[in-house]
């Protein structure tokens, strides 16, 4: 996956319909994950389309997260989301401020507010389950 920092340079030098498509490219970049992971436990709340994340804990220490979604731009937008913490310790995921890493990438003006109303959700289930693993 690429880092946040490359997505973003990217993203600045294209326009609306070109973000749509890099949007989508990164949607297609996230690990394939098993439907056998995609359960009520997993299901983000409030997403215009399904979305799902699971954290998977690594050795290390470092939560490396599998997401998926039914629609493309969102799991492109949910890919841009995990982005800004994978495979990153625990307890930095659960204190990072996700908003404002993604704030450069102005999700609210460029995308429609049904395709962003689940970004908090997502952002929220990420850092809740970090902050569980951080705690052990």
């Amino acid at each position: 996956m690429r880092s946040l920092d490359d997505i973003r340079e990217e993203y600045e030098f294209l326009d609306g319909d070109e973000r749509y498509r890099l949007l989508i490219e990164l949607g297609r970049e996230l690990d394939p994950m098993p439907d056998a992971l995609k359960t009520d436990a997993t299901k983000v709340r409030g997403c215009s389309a399904s979305v799902w994340v699971y954290p998977m804990a690594q050795d290390d220490g470092t939560l490396h997260f599998l997401a998926d979604s039914n629609a493309a731009i969102t799991k492109g937008i949910v890919a841009l989301v995990i982005a800004a913490v994978q495979d990153k310790p625990a307890a930095d995921v659960a204190a990072s401020d996700i908003p404002a890493a993604l704030d450069p990438f102005d999700l609210k003006n460029q995308l429609s507010s049904n395709r962003t109303q689940g970004v908090p959700n997502m952002i929220a289930l990420i850092r809740e389950t970090a902050a569980r693993y951080a705690a052990g």
